[in-house]
């Protein structure tokens, strides 16, 4: 299976998980690597680039950190520009029918901060809900996220195995059945 991991931190040089992140995932056949921020710091998408990575690859991964509850303002973007009526979905819009997508994601607060119960009331399950219903509604499959929290908390142990986890969910995980 060929993954794509579309990585959107606007400041990746600066972030220690995003970073460790993309340098394990580098290691790995079968996984490219695509930086958005870096490909288009102008941020003027080149459609039909994307749009021939998605059809090259069968999973996609959206990596980025927690962005005020949402995506990074460049993803955003991204699938207003890339994810086209008659390529994405509408008649003939069939070039992401039977793609995986999922979510890797940072954040700063605690796991326990997101539960309905915590400081941001959500869990990410719930804040990332836009993103499933985006794959469903371009007839992907979702798969479920993979979520770091509590990124203030940097070990060298800590930030090695979270980059051996990412890898194994990347490679491993399945797609949410629903009934």
């Amino acid at each position: 299976m060929k993954t794509l991991v579309i990585v959107t931190h606007p400041n990746i040089e600066a972030s220690n998980w995003n970073k460790a992140w993309v340098k394990e995932l580098q290691k790995h056949d079968n996984i490219t690597i695509h930086e958005l921020y870096k490909a288009y710091p102008d941020e003027n998408i080149n459609v039909s680039r994307e749009q021939l990575l998605i059809e090259a690859h069968d999973r996609i991964i959206f990596q980025y950190p927690l962005y005020w509850y949402s995506t990074t303002p460049l993803l955003k973007k991204w699938f207003d520009s890339v994810l086209l009526y008659g390529w994405a979905y509408g008649p003939d819009g069939n070039k992401t029918a039977g793609k995986e997508i999922g979510v890797a994601i940072s954040t700063y607060g605690t796991e326990e901060s997101y539960q309905a119960s915590g400081s941001n009331r959500f869990t990410l399950q719930e804040i990332l809900r836009p993103i499933e219903a985006l794959s469903r509604f371009i007839s992907a499959t979702y798969l479920p996220h993979f979520a770091l929290n509590d990124t203030s908390d940097v070990t060298d142990e800590r930030l090695a195995q979270s980059s051996i986890d990412y890898v194994q969910h990347i490679k491993t995980v399945k797609p949410v059945v629903v009934d």
